[in-house]
């Protein structure tokens, strides 16, 4: 049993047949979304949240509450669960013959635009007062404001860059050879969870995702754990053997392939997309994230006509922006709350 089947707080929205960008069909898609709050009469007080890599609406809930930027007693907020994270279409729930191995390729694009089928056919809605998300959420928050500019109002993406950088691809290719390299596997057509090689991809995943300083300071005596081995093993395992191996699989290869430059009309140049983003834009990088560095985050702010970028100060790299550390999600509220007030 996977953690996706213990959760059961969410509805489904029928996509059809989706024409995937890379020319494949996904069909009877459903895409996965959980609400907050009352959509008001003019039905502009909308929050979008995408989830992130390995997450579901779950993991992002911590955001979300009375006095807090995510105000369900003021916003009607939508979380929403990415294609391939065990909730919406997935390798894993997806029937044969595009089940396991065969899941096709999805891209950050491809996400965006079911959601927005989603926003707009369902609801009714046209304007969008913040989308905002964390690590791959704000991949897609950076896609809505640039595929949709005179939807989206405002944005705050935290921990990431709205194309994956050439160093951050190559750390995604050693989790990804580290899960396959499991026989267990079998090309995606596994009986049982390779379990030796998720566990593989936790140690490789654990090196990158919290920063050098957190480490050497035994952080992990704080959150509970007895020994750097029993977090690496408790928290680190622990964490992805609850999860579906192709599920994982897929959602990293939309991760290494994220890029602003698919946008339509902007032929694959990642500054066109960046300057065509309207919205206020609040943009959060993590002081020592591995992953998404400060100043490959500045770089593309440059080109966002009215972004601001406020850096997280926090030694817990990239998941200072997963909810792990109060002081970290704070900061990242109250910049939310200064983008919602302006």
């Amino acid at each position: 049993m996977t953690e996706y089947d213990l959760i059961t707080d969410y509805e489904t929205f029928n996509l059809g047949d989706v024409l995937l960008k890379s020319g494949a069909t996904l069909r009877n898609a459903k895409l996965a979304y959980k609400t907050h709050g009352t959509l008001n009469p003019n039905k502009d007080n909308v929050i979008l949240v995408p989830t992130f890599f390995s997450g579901t609406h779950k993991n992002d809930e911590y955001m979300i509450g009375a006095g807090k930027a995510l105000d369900p007693d003021k916003y009607f907020i939508i979380q929403l669960n990415q294609l391939g994270n065990g909730l919406s279409s997935s390798p894993s729930n997806t029937p044969a013959p595009y089940n396991q191995g065969r899941f096709p390729r999805i891209t950050i694009l491809d996400n965006v635009e079911c959601q927005h089928k989603l926003v707009t056919e369902k609801f009714g809605i046209e304007r969008v007062a913040l989308v905002c998300g964390y690590s791959m959420g704000a991949q897609q928050t950076f896609q809505w404001a640039a595929a949709y500019p005179d939807m989206v109002e405002r944005i705050a993406p935290w921990c990431a860059t709205a194309s994956t950088t050439p160093h951050n691809f190559v750390f995604i290719e050693g989790f990804v050879n580290a899960l396959r390299a499991d026989a267990a596997w079998n090309n995606g057509f596994y009986s049982q969870q390779p379990n030796t090689g998720l566990r593989a991809l936790a140690r490789v995943y654990a090196g990158w995702g919290l920063s050098q300083a957190f480490y050497y300071q035994r952080l992990y005596l704080e959150h509970g754990y007895s020994s750097l081995e029993d977090f690496l093993i408790g928290f680190w395992e622990g964490n992805f053997l609850r999860k579906d191996a192709n599920n994982l699989l897929s959602m990293a290869w939309t991760w290494q392939h994220g890029d602003i430059g698919m946008t339509p009309g902007c032929d694959g140049n990642r500054e066109k997309a960046l300057s065509r983003i309207k919205a206020k834009a609040m943009i959060l990088p993590g002081q020592t994230d591995l992953y998404f560095p400060v100043e490959d985050i500045q770089y593309e702010a440059k080109f966002i006509p009215n972004a601001q970028v406020r850096v997280i100060p926090s030694i817990y790299g990239h998941y200072a922006g997963r909810g792990l550390n109060k002081s970290d999600a704070d900061f990242v509220d109250q910049a939310i709350k200064d983008l919602l007030n302006s």
